[in-house]
């Protein structure tokens, strides 16, 4: 890999860890009620799902050894929900 790809490869990942982090944040401590009562929290939320499914798409794309490697990461899933969340949001419960 060259150490162009190698960053792209680190950028994607980045955002992956980052967005899981604000997940994470937002939903620490909060009740399954709140979340559902609080659409600005339900929209941060998914917009960090949808940038953890570009992230993983672009890691199968580009770096498919990498993702190979890392079979535990469930890359396609990822990147399912993330169509799910943007193309069947009105069948989203």
């Amino acid at each position: 890999m060259t150490a162009l790809n190698e960053l792209r490869l680190n950028d994607f990942l980045g955002h992956m860890i980052q967005a899981i982090h604000r997940i994470e944040a937002y939903i620490e401590d909060r009740s399954e009620v709140y979340f559902l009562n609080t659409p600005m929290l339900q929209d941060a939320v998914i917009r960090n799902i949808e940038i953890l499914g570009e992230a993983s798409n672009n890691i199968m794309k580009r770096f498919p050894e990498f993702a190979a490697s890392h079979p535990e990461v469930p890359w396609e899933a990822i990147y399912y929900m993330r169509n799910r969340t943007i193309h069947g949001y009105i069948a989203i419960d």
